[in-house]
């Protein structure tokens, strides 16, 4: 394969927030919000240049540990080779280490950046291609799938191979986050799940997870039910003990409440009637958002667009 030809030109890539898990889909559900990121990535002659406003401005690196930089890179080998530099521009709303999507936001980013810049990126790394590579990069697809995509997104992997289907939200349900202060790191919450669950657990989660689909997609009155889990919440409860408390208070006042993916952000499904009077529920210690769910996915937008 010859080497490739960039555009001279920059490119703005929009990335959404996401919810992993949505209580029994584990590592397989994924939910697309409308919280984003905004990149800006343009060729230059040499070197490397990042700029970052909003979350992660203080504590992020400016070099090729980026993450964001190290999925351009990776994404670059795969369509030909490197750029001689770059420039890279930042605009990060999604909170980090609250289980939201924030690494996986940034590996789309990238790899959809490298995408556009590149002549001829379509053809060389097509949409399968894509999920397979994000996948990669974060070792699961669930929020990969979900950011890429757009919508409620079911993903798998067949022959290691990642796979992903995406459906339509039902127009009745509003996401509402309660986002903590403190992060919790994904290994820790990780870390925290047994080897083996019981077999009724693992039956309960399947269940659950079937009813889920239907509830996300055309019936929301079901989203109580649908919602329950057994496999990774109560598990994880000592690295976010608040969170827990708050889903399981959420849960026996009637609101469909989970952890969302690794934690500690509480994610709640809820219909627009009763989505700003849900907001009011989580109290001190919480920023609560009333949030849209994303339709779209990663995007390439015209740079002055808003």
């Amino acid at each position: 394969m010859a080497g490739p030809a960039f555009r001279a030109a920059a490119v703005r890539v929009r990335v959404p927030a996401t919810s992993a898990n949505l209580g029994p889909g584990f590592d397989a559900f994924g939910l697309s919000l409308g919280l984003y990121d905004d990149v800006v990535v343009r060729v230059a002659d040499a070197g490397l240049h990042i700029d970052i406003a909003g979350e992660g401005a203080e504590t992020l690196p400016r070099d090729e540990n980026h993450l964001l930089v190290r999925s351009l890179r990776t994404a670059f080998d795969l369509l030909g080779g490197q750029p001689r530099g770059l420039e890279v521009v930042c605009a990060n709303r999604i909170p980090h280490g609250r289980g939201l999507g924030s690494s996986s936001a940034a590996i789309c980013a990238g790899i959809v950046a490298a995408r556009a810049v590149t002549i001829g990126g379509d053809a060389r790394l097509d949409d399968t291609a894509l999920l397979e590579l994000a996948t990669e990069i974060e070792g699961h697809p669930d929020n990969v799938a979900a950011c890429l995509l757009g919508g409620f997104t079911l993903a798998w992997t067949d022959g290691g191979a990642a796979r992903a289907i995406r459906m339509e939200v039902a127009d009745t349900v509003v996401p509402v986050v309660f986002v903590p202060d403190r992060p919790v790191l994904t290994e820790t919450a990780r870390g925290l799940l047994p080897r083996s669950v019981p077999h009724v657990d693992a039956s309960f989660n399947a269940g659950r997870a079937a009813l889920l689909v239907t509830a996300l997609t055309r019936r929301s009155d079901l989203l109580l039910a649908a919602t329950d889990d057994r496999l990774h919440q109560e598990y994880r409860a000592p690295a976010m003990p608040r969170s827990v408390e708050l889903v399981n208070r959420l849960r026996a006042d009637g609101v469909p409440a989970v952890i969302s993916g690794a934690g500690p952000t509480v994610l709640a499904l809820t219909e627009d009637s009763a989505a700003d009077k849900v907001v009011q529920l989580a109290g001190e210690g919480w920023a609560a958002h009333r949030l849209g769910l994303d339709g779209t996915g990663a995007s390439v937008l015209p740079l002055g667009s808003q």
